[in-house]
């Protein structure tokens, strides 16, 4: 499983976005870690908003910013061309950049070149980490509840999220094991199973949700993952 770390508060990037499926990083966050968040940034005036308040880049670094997280998720994972101005001024005045695109943030060239100019970090979510290996299908000890769904954004990561809540609240030792972008974000580690190699996989799931002595865990994600009890989400 890959830990995480983002600098925060986070500035988060919702573009010229006006559909609220496309910016669900956006309003994954807010709903589920707002005290990391400090507002939101729009390139559009009609874009759709977090209800956070809208600040220029200079304003939400004023106001103790760290990152500028690209809060959407359009059909494809690209970073549009649009958006480049936008990113490089961030780190212009001292904002690292979070993505969770497919497009990863240092093969764009003028971010590549922005970062080593200013020093600021690129920090791709949508990594897997190094060494997984296909599944071995042996049994584990522990609970786990996966939560799936016929389509993206449709609430999956909201549903385990949930439920890791009430069983915390419970007093059942339970965990969220992160399989996308936004629920990496939010429990600051996972594995974001759309971008492993399909042999490995099976083994991915495994990883990220191995034997355990608690009762219970959760995994919310991008594709069939787990939850310990693991809560997991796909």
């Amino acid at each position: 499983m890959v830990d995480l770390t983002v600098p925060h508060p986070y500035l988060l990037f919702v573009g010229e976005i006006t559909f609220a499926r496309y910016a669900k990083t956006a309003f994954g966050l807010v709903e589920w870690a707002s005290e990391r968040c400090v507002g939101e940034f729009a390139t559009s005036r009609s874009a759709v908003t977090t209800g956070l308040p809208r600040m220029t880049l200079a304003e939400a670094k004023n106001r103790g910013a760290r990152s500028l997280v690209i809060g959407v998720a359009p059909i494809g994972g690209a970073i549009g061309n649009a958006w480049i101005p936008t990113l490089v001024e961030a780190m212009e005045v001292g904002l690292d950049l979070v993505s969770g695109m497919h497009t990863r943030l240092g093969s764009v060239p003028a971010l590549a070149a922005a970062a080593a100019r200013t020093g600021r970090r690129l920090i791709d979510v949508r990594e897997p980490p190094a060494g997984l290996t296909v599944g071995t299908g042996r049994k584990r000890t522990g609970q786990r509840l996966l939560t799936v769904g016929t389509d993206c954004a449709l609430g999956k990561k909201y549903t385990a999220l949930s439920l890791t809540r009430e069983f915390k609240k419970r007093g059942v030792d339970v965990d969220f094991r992160a399989t996308g972008q936004t629920g990496i974000l939010i429990a600051g580690g996972g594995i974001p199973i759309d971008a492993v190699v399909a042999d490995f996989i099976a083994g991915a799931a495994e990883s990220l949700s191995p034997s355990s002595i608690v009762l219970s865990s959760s995994i919310r994600g991008a594709g069939p993952p787990e939850i310990r009890i693991n809560f997991v989400s796909s």
